[in-house]
């Protein structure tokens, strides 16, 4: 999540990466903006969309007004 990143992308989104690939996910729908990962990733990724989509949609609150967001863990961790 970026802060004020409402210009490409108007609705609520992550980006996801995964060994140089990028995309672009929204929120709740886990829909894909823009880019790609590999099948296996773009599901686990949209699992963790709707495991915390209440926290990722206070945080795009928080970040789009260039306020600091709360940490979500990520797959990685």
């Amino acid at each position: 999540m970026f802060f004020f990143d409402t210009d490409r992308h108007a609705v609520p989104h992550i980006h996801a990466e995964f060994q140089g690939k990028v995309a672009v996910y929204s929120i709740p729908e886990g829909e894909v903006l823009a880019g790609a990962l590999p099948p296996k990733k773009h599901k686990l990724v949209v699992a963790w969309i709707q495991i915390h989509e209440e926290d990722l949609l206070a945080d795009w609150a928080l970040a789009v007004h260039g306020k600091k967001p709360f940490p979500i863990r990520g797959l990685d961790q």
